[in-house]
């Protein structure tokens, strides 16, 4: 892993934190409504701990390498 990839994962772990704490705020101010900022932070949170686990890189198929040394 690079130190890239850690840093990512290290702030997708803090905005998820931060997201959680938000919406368990929010939800004791108000119990019907939610908090918009946190389902924010969430979808950040998740797209960033996702590209950083590598769920977003490029793996060429086979067929793609084999057209390649073709």
């Amino acid at each position: 892993m690079s130190t890239g990839a850690i840093f990512e994962i290290a702030v997708g772990v803090a905005l998820l934190a931060a997201a959680v704490w938000l919406y368990r705020k929010g939800a004791r101010e108000d119990a019907k409504h939610g908090s918009q900022g946190a389902v924010l932070l969430f979808v950040v949170a998740a797209i960033l701990l996702i590209h950083g686990l590598g769920g977003l890189d490029y793996r060429p198929s086979p067929s793609e390498l084999e057209a390649l040394r073709s």
